[in-house]
């Protein structure tokens, strides 16, 4: 159980690590949460909408959030690296707008309740719980029962969990640290992750993807390519020159792969 073979994965990981304790270092945490109406209204602040996701301001969201984000590592292995990356910058994108938004539009509903739009990545990782949820499926189930232990008559009473139900409890804890905006970030990346798996986001969206030279995949591919092509053209001259053993056919396949140089000496040959 590692990050290999998950170099976006790994990259969030070390990054949410690595941000949140330079934000404490420096004492810059107020640069990465958003109050309504002072830095959006007020002072008109709107660079902060894309810096919020960028780290988290306490040791209890990086910790919770980097477990999330390590248990759920398959996701990149069974997308691709080049494809999760692309979700993830999608997904970065619209939660970054969407989540301040409908915040702004719930504020005078609910009395300021929702003034506040905490730091971190939170509706990232829940859109990739979503693509998790939907994808992976689960291993074994248990049962955590309140009933009366077998034998007996009483019918069962209790929980029903799967290997998968941690990695949830993990995320649901996180997402009610810094309640309600936690919590309203949560929802906002699940539904954004849903909305691209289901087809509901527009085509474009769903459809684009990172460069490859932006995630070094560009000059390994050609060679994995030319690789592939050097040996299927090796096992093609291998079948034709065992078939060329054969019969007259073979030979007449060996004949039309012989260069032309080597067929006109032939023919020379054979007039002498």
């Amino acid at each position: 159980m590692s990050l290999a073979n998950t170099p976006v994965t790994r990259l969030m990981v070390v990054g949410i690590v690595s941000t949140s304790i330079l934000a404490s270092v420096l004492d810059v945490k107020y640069y990465f949460y958003i109050l309504i109406d002072t830095h959006l209204w007020r002072y008109r602040q709107l660079w902060r909408l894309l810096g919020y996701q960028l780290c988290y301001t306490n040791s209890t969201e990086v910790l919770f959030g980097t477990m999330t984000l390590y248990n759920m590592r398959i996701v990149e292995r069974m997308w691709g690296t080049r494809k999760f990356a692309s979700f993830i910058v999608v997904t970065y994108l619209l939660t970054s707008i969407v989540c301040p938004m409908i915040s702004t539009v719930l504020r005078p509903l609910t009395w300021g309740l929702t003034n506040y739009v905490p730091a971190g990545p939170t509706a990232i990782i829940f859109a990739v719980l979503a693509q998790y949820h939907a994808m992976v499926p689960h291993m074994y189930k248990y049962r955590i029962a309140t009933s009366a232990a077998p034998p007996t008559d009483d019918e069962f009473r209790g929980v029903t969990l799967s290997d998968k139900s941690y990695r949830y409890a993990l995320a649901l804890h996180l997402s009610l640290l810094q309640w309600p905006g936690s919590v309203l970030g949560a929802l906002v990346g699940w539904v954004v992750g849903y909305s691209y798996r289901e087809g509901i986001l527009p085509a474009g969206l769903i459809r684009w993807r990172l460069p490859g030279w932006v995630l070094g995949l560009k000059s390994h591919r050609s060679r994995t390519e030319y690789e592939g092509l050097r040996r299927r053209l090796e096992g093609q001259g291998d079948a034709a020159t065992a078939s060329g053993a054969q019969g007259p056919q073979g030979e007449g396949q060996a004949e039309r792969r012989r260069t032309m140089g080597q067929q006109f000496m032939s023919q020379i040959r054979e007039a002498l």
